[in-house]
């Protein structure tokens, strides 16, 4: 098949406007915005959000601005709204031991009323038990105890007192401790000079009284320190017994005011009951006996202070408050660290050493989303030192600690170590297709846990449906954004502009992220025209805006060829010389420009030498696509004789690296020209790959290719002889830019396509190619090819191609022939 000419109206996808159903986007915006060509994306999304076994969370992988972070968030916001409100989760102070507290979980809602009915109960119960205790009832039951306590207490120091004067003392208090002193003849106190002067019998007498009497003391103190005991705990108990039933009764109230689950009510139950034990036991402090509430006003403040702290330590501290969720919860994590996703323990200010209690405990991200839906980036988690290793444990156990424990170490005096809480959440974990397979390689216990893989594509299939959709989305971004709607002919330029983006006229780009930048600039032109309707035109406007924001670099490439230089050939014929087309990415920005590739050859053995190879100045792929095109002439010259051929090709001017294999068809036709003498035309520039059959493969950046020839040629003058030579198989992903159109419109320009090099090279020489289609497995099939390209008595190029490389041999065989003789002798 002979190289042909693709037509204006094949270049470029036109939609029209009328085919879209609608004058304006104005109406769209209410109607939802579906999941544009991303069906399997969709499906899979839907079957993780709706599973609730483990290990089943979700990988959603694609390109940065396909939509793949928004759709995920209205899939899980649609997930969530069937799922129930998850309870809501408190931690509850242990008495014993204290650094470890409980966690409770209550239905949503109910951790309020725990937290500030404690709130409103501590904050009473002082007053409430000082009344309790005030009553006359419970004041004559304590004043009894103590008056018979007094009673027995008198009696037996009676009995001791008298005791005391038989043996000749007087027995006396003073401050609390009994004071005895030896009496006279006349009953007053005995002096020291006066008992120095007793005789020895005498003295040993009062020695013995005085010994009896102090065993006598004994018995007494052994007798009223035990009744003393029995008092204080007949008084502790009349007092536990006046407050217990209002605390019970309070505690009851509260606790059955709540609806937890039954392996939560038994824990709530168990912990009211120890709340009551504490209070009883700290009677004293809260409310203390009337002789000890007249101390000094320091002891007092501080007894009320310690009060305070404990009835403060018995309130719950509520970590996950869900009282105003209508549904399960939808968290986004968009700074991951330790502490935002698995929760922290501050400690409180102005403590020396640092002390932390339960109001410290917060709780992360995880938490929060119990129940529900993360969604998490995980470059951003990879970023954090230390953070991937505990997300991989979370994975695995599904069960977390808020916070770090609070370290000794630190000086904390008393280190929190709160009771670990099982998670039930479903993480939605957003990366690459690249972090994915690494993922599944490097880790693939974690990797199985997120079975669910949600697939974004980069483009998908055009249909009437997709188009829509995409009206959808501009309409619903102008209704977002206070921008003013679009016509039907901007929304098509759009949907044209997702085809270029895609280089494809039946596919269009997923990029939305795109698409939404360029809604917006247009709407910004529209707006500064003073037009409340935006217009295809200035769609067009924003996308030359875009460009001008980004082709310096190609303004300087093209400035260098007018300037001269650059040396590019634009018209007539070279021998060995072709105008190949190159796309230069800069990452933001990508762009064509054409490059001078030149091939010289001469009798040798070392066969094809590439330049840029040997400069360590070219890729992987362009060194393979140079070694298919050495095998391929192998392939169509090796029968006819082995080849005897130095052959070297240069990118001229080129010097930041060679990538892609696009440039070996320009290579083939450089060597060819070459071998059989004929001029190539300059004004025709040429990108295609082949393979080892000769035939012309598709490339990338097509589009960007051909224009940056196109304004190459533009700025010198368009002749009508220029044009470029695409592979055919590019055909459906051509879409030019209008300019390029109109001009082969006008025949001022001209897009050449070929299947197979054969019919490049009869294009580009004007001579019978002769090359055949199906390569050549013998000399005879050599012969035969070589003779059934001859017209009349022209000679064609493979013809000429293979004299050159016969007359190659004969040179290699003759210079080696003296060589042969001096071995031979």
């Amino acid at each position: 098949m002979a190289a042909f000419s693709i037509p204006a109206e094949q270049l470029r996808l036109h939609i029209d406007p009328s085919s879209l159903g609608f004058d304006s986007t104005e109406g769209l915006h209410h109607e939802p915005l579906p999941w544009i060509g991303q069906e399997r994306a969709q499906a899979a999304a839907s079957l993780g959000l709706s599973l609730q076994q483990a290990d089943f969370h979700l990988f959603v992988l694609g390109e940065s601005g396909s939509g793949r972070m928004s759709l995920m968030l209205q899939a899980m916001h649609e997930a969530a709204s069937r799922r129930p409100v998850p309870p809501d989760l408190l931690y509850l102070h242990r008495p014993d031991p204290p650094q470890q507290p409980w966690a409770l979980r209550l239905p949503a809602g109910q951790g309020r009323r725990l937290r500030d009915g404690m709130a409103a109960l501590a904050a009473q119960w002082p007053t409430q038990i000082a009344q309790q205790l005030a009553r006359p009832e419970h004041r004559a039951q304590a004043a009894s105890i103590q008056q018979q306590a007094k009673t027995r207490e008198s009696t037996a120091f009676a009995t001791l007192e008298a005791f005391a004067r038989e043996q000749g003392f007087r027995l006396s208090r003073d401050d609390g401790q009994l004071v005895f002193t030896l009496l006279g003849a006349e009953g007053s106190g005995v002096t020291a000079a006066e008992a120095d002067a007793w005789p020895a019998d005498k003295r040993s007498a009062v020695e013995a009284a005085e010994g009896a009497l102090r065993r006598a003391i004994d018995d007494f103190m052994q007798t009223v320190q035990p009744d003393e005991l029995r008092r204080d705990q007949a008084l502790a108990q009349l007092r536990r017994d006046a407050v217990q039933p209002m605390l019970r009764a309070d505690l009851d109230a509260l606790r059955t005011s709540l609806h937890p689950e039954p392996v939560q009510a038994e824990r709530l139950q168990v912990w009211c009951k120890q709340v009551e034990d504490a209070v009883l036991n700290a009677l004293n402090l809260i409310a203390p006996f009337q002789d000890a509430a007249h101390t000094d006003d320091d002891a007092e403040q501080e007894r009320k202070d310690q009060a305070t702290h404990l009835l403060a330590t018995l309130r719950p501290h509520l970590l996950v408050d869900n009282a105003l969720l209508t549904h399960a919860p939808v968290c986004v994590e968009d700074h991951p660290q330790g502490r935002s996703l698995f929760g922290s323990i501050e400690t409180l200010p102005d403590t020396d050493p640092p002390q932390a209690d339960l109001s410290c405990i917060h709780a992360g991200s995880l938490l929060q989303a119990h129940g529900g839906f993360l969604m998490v980036h995980l470059r951003d988690v990879m970023a954090e030192e230390g953070l991937w290793p505990r997300v991989r444990r979370f994975l695995r156990c599904q069960r977390l600690q808020p916070g770090e424990a609070v370290s000794s170490s630190s000086g904390t005096s008393a280190a929190l170590q709160p009771e670990p809480i099982a998670v039930d959440v479903k993480l939605v974990l957003i990366g690459s297709v690249e972090e994915y397979y690494a993922l599944q390689d490097a880790d693939p216990d974690t990797a199985r846990r997120l079975r669910i893989k949600v697939d974004f594509n980069d483009r998908f299939l055009a249909t009437p449906q997709t188009r829509h959709a995409s009206a959808v989305l501009v309409a619903r971004l102008c209704h977002a954004q206070g921008l003013p709607p679009f016509a039907a002919g901007a929304v098509a330029r759009v949907i044209e502009q997702s085809h270029r983006d895609a280089d494809d006229q039946r596919r269009q780009s997923a990029r939305f992220g795109r698409t939404e930048a360029l809604v917006i600039e247009a709407a910004n032109q529209a707006q500064r025209r003073g037009v409340t309707l935006v217009q295809a035109s200035d769609v067009e406007a924003a996308l030359e805006a875009q460009r001008l924001r980004h082709n310096l670099p190609e303004e300087e490439l093209h400035e260098s060829v007018t300037e001269g230089e650059r040396l590019i050939t634009l018209d007539g014929g070279e021998i060995g010389q072709i105008n190949a087309l190159t796309q230069i990415d800069l990452g933001d920005y990508r762009f064509g420009f054409p490059v001078r590739i030149t091939a010289r050859t001469f009798a040798g053995l070392e066969g094809l030498l590439n330049i840029e190879r040997e400069v360590d100045m070219s890729g992987p792929i362009h060194d393979k696509g140079v070694l298919i095109l050495h095998s391929y002439l192998t392939s169509l010259f090796g029968p006819v004789a082995p080849l005897a051929l130095n052959a070297s090709i240069v990118f001229e001017q080129e010097y930041s690296g060679v990538e892609g294999d696009s440039a070996s068809c320009a290579e083939f036709y450089a060597l060819m020209s070459c071998l059989a003498g004929l001029p190539l035309l300059q004004g025709i520039a040429v990108t295609g790959a082949l393979n080892q059959h000769g035939e012309v493969l598709p490339v990338g950046g097509i589009n960007e290719k051909i224009e940056g020839w196109f304004e190459t040629c533009s700025r010198a003058g368009l002749t009508g002889r220029q044009g470029v030579l695409i592979p055919a198989r590019n055909r459906r992903h051509l879409m030019l830019h209008p300019r390029v159109v109109e001009a082969v419109r006008a025949g001022r320009f001209v897009v050449h396509a070929i299947e197979h090099v054969s019919d490049g090279v009869a294009l580009l020489t004007g001579q019978p190619s002769g090359i055949p289609y199906r390569l050549p497995s013998t000399p005879a099939d050599a012969a035969v090819a070589s003779q059934s390209g001859t017209q009349g008595t022209a000679a064609t190029v493979y013809q000429r191609a293979e004299a050159t490389l016969r007359a190659y041999r004969r040179a290699c065989q003759a210079a080696s022939e003296p060589w042969l003789r001096r071995n031979r002798s």
